[in-house]
């Protein structure tokens, strides 16, 4: 009999069911369980401290239920976590266990999408404040310019069902306006959260053309796809029922109402009490 190990996907809300859907999409045979913290959503604001705390309490239960590998599909948590976890924890947990990130990923290759060489971020607070993209891309593409602008109403308009209403235009328009005046030279835009994908039809109505506009959930998918391949002792111990189990540590009902509109199909998930808010 098959033990069940599933992959290990993880975000502080509803954000990283965009990347899941994704890899879902490019890896169909593996397990996967998802895990939304929105009890304590959202992570942008909170300091790098609570974060990783935050973060690595996740993680270690994913591993209680017999995860092997953990994707942190979260920029805050990616930014302010992710590099303590994998340097610092691991090796006392389980050296022969991974948690990935979406970060590294995306920098790897957002320089092939700039023929000016200078790129946007758009992320929250916490994403922005850590500089987590700007030094990434700087080791990938050291002759590339990075500008971030910082958007933390965009979050709450997506999780409050107003991304596709008027009043999400003034919020959008805002920071894209302050962003490329500023910088008019950007021709490529990274949206670096998650729940960025729900506002793309809102943004390119404001983006000029000759922008690109890049979303994450594809290239973490395609990333997942060669790490498992390079690593195919870790790849082996991942089980393939194509079998998906979604959490949350809030209300059941309203976390499968929005995630449905994130993941792209009807989701019934089961409560997590994580014993601390």
């Amino acid at each position: 009999m098959q033990v069940n190990k599933p992959i290990g996907v993880f975000d502080s809300g509803y954000g990283g069911l965009t990347v899941l859907k994704e890899i879902v999409k490019e890896l169909p045979q593996y397990d996967y369980l998802y895990m939304g913290d929105n009890a304590r959503a959202p992570y942008g604001p909170r300091s790098f401290d609570t974060v990783y705390h935050y973060t690595l309490e996740c993680v270690q239960w994913f591993f209680s239920q017999g995860c092997e590998l953990v994707v942190l599909a979260c920029n805050t948590a990616s930014a302010k976590a992710l590099r303590t976890i994998q340097q610092k924890d691991l090796p006392h947990i389980d050296p022969r266990k991974r948690v990935l990130g979406v970060i590294r990923p995306t920098t790897e290759i957002i320089g092939q999408y700039s023929k000016t060489g200078q790129v946007g971020i758009l992320g929250t607070t916490g994403t922005v404040q850590s500089g987590s993209y700007p030094i990434e891309i700087a080791k990938f593409f050291p002759q590339v310019q990075v500008y971030q602008e910082a958007c933390p109403m965009w979050v709450p308009l997506i999780e409050n069902n107003e991304y596709d209403k008027p009043g999400a235009d003034y919020y959008v328009k805002q920071h894209l306006y302050h962003l490329l005046s500023a910088h008019p030279g950007i021709d490529t835009l990274l949206l670096a959260c998650t729940h960025y994908p729900l506002l793309l039809d809102k943004i390119r109505e404001y983006v000029p053309e000759g922008i690109t506009i890049v979303s994450q959930g594809e290239i973490v998918a395609k990333s997942l796809a060669e790490y498992l391949k390079k690593h195919k002792e870790l790849a082996g111990l991942c089980s393939k029922k194509g079998q998906i189990s979604f959490y949350t540590t809030d209300s059941v009902t309203d976390f499968d109402s929005h995630a449905t509109l994130f993941f792209g199909q009807q989701v019934a998930s089961k409560h997590l009490d994580l014993g601390t808010k």
